[in-house]
């Protein structure tokens, strides 16, 4: 998966945060609940706050803030990152049965 500028500078920043990477895999496991078996739907609600991330950060952090003092705060995607991590960090949606299969136990 290829990252964009913008969405490769969350995802470092991400993960040199330990806080913001645990509040960050929170938010990942709410919205893919709340999106239940749909990864697009939940990509398409973190997206958004993915952004809205950026955009705070850009008025008090650094790369964010000089970043976003060179380049601007035109809207980026954050589709791709949004995907990523629910791939990292939402648990696995349950896979469905084949039909005429019994569970075991």
């Amino acid at each position: 998966m290829s990252l964009n500028r913008t969405e490769q500078m969350v995802y470092d920043y991400l993960h040199a945060q330990p806080e913001e990477r645990r509040h960050w895999e929170g938010v990942v496991k709410r919205e893919a609940a709340r999106a239940g078996a749909d990864p697009h739907a939940a990509a398409f609600a973190l997206e958004g706050e993915l952004w809205r991330y950026y955009v705070e950060r850009a008025g008090v952090a650094e790369p964010f803030r000089s970043t976003a003092r060179r380049e601007g705060l035109a809207r980026t995607s954050m589709r791709n990152l949004a995907e990523l991590l629910i791939r990292l960090w939402a648990p696995p949606s349950p896979k469905p049965r084949a039909h005429g299969t019994r569970a075991l136990g």
